[in-house]
């Protein structure tokens, strides 16, 4: 890797994740100067880096205006999040067949941290953990295609799981006792069937959750990532 691809991957690593996690909530302006300084870089990585956002759909060019980390709004994350719902179930059905029994101990420790991060309300690490959970069993589906648009349609959901998280974290909770389900059936070497509709369950009840709490909160859920 040339340290021109390296400086552009710092400054995408860097945006990305203060967009994820809600640092750089929607419509927030990313001024390319501010963000060269912070990271001691030039501005060309950060412009590269800014354009390989806006392909990822988390960033839009407004004229005159510049680089804006996109809107969503709940139609997008609807969209999005069922499109999740079918490759992570499609996903996780192929990674229990190549699981190993080291790889589940490693799902029970992430979950377990989970649960951790949820009583000292770490509400930052409870999402991390709950993101590298899944990605440990996509990683193990054994097809690259899938896992890359897995990738894509995480970072679409995951602002507004983040907000979700900080408005209601006993779904969190009610997330952390699927997985322990999900991890039994992987245990117990469940048909893909069932545990492809065990996943579909699980992201189904976080649909319906975000979807009831963006009713209860007027929709600010969608507003204040």
């Amino acid at each position: 890797m040339t340290t021109k691809t390296i400086k552009k991957q710092e400054a995408y690593q860097y945006i990305k994740t203060n967009i994820l996690n809600g640092s750089f909530g929607p419509g927030y302006r990313i001024i390319i100067d501010r963000v060269a300084k912070e990271l001691n870089l030039s501005i060309i990585p950060v412009r590269e880096a800014i354009q390989q956002l806006e392909a990822d759909g988390l960033i839009e060019i407004i004229p005159y205006s510049g680089a804006i980390v996109k809107q969503v709004n709940e139609a997008d994350y609807l969209e999005a999040a069922f499109v999740m719902l079918v490759l992570e179930a499609a996903a996780t059905a192929l990674a229990s067949q190549r699981l190993t029994a080291k790889d589940i101990r490693e799902l029970e420790d992430l979950n377990a941290r989970m649960k951790e991060s949820l009583i000292s309300l770490d509400l930052e690490k409870v999402g991390a953990m709950n993101v590298a959970f899944h990605s440990a069993i996509h990683e193990k589906c054994g097809n690259s295609y899938l896992i890359d648009k897995l990738k894509q349609v995480w970072q679409r959901v995951s602002q507004v799981r983040h907000a979700s998280i900080a408005f209601a974290p006993q779904r969190a909770k009610a997330s952390t006792e699927e997985h322990d389900r999900l991890i039994q059936l992987l245990k117990e070497k469940a048909s893909a069937a069932v545990i492809e509709e065990c996943v579909r369950q699980h992201n189904q009840n976080t649909i319906d959750a975000v979807h009831k709490l963006s009713l209860k909160v007027g929709g600010q859920i969608f507003h204040s990532m």
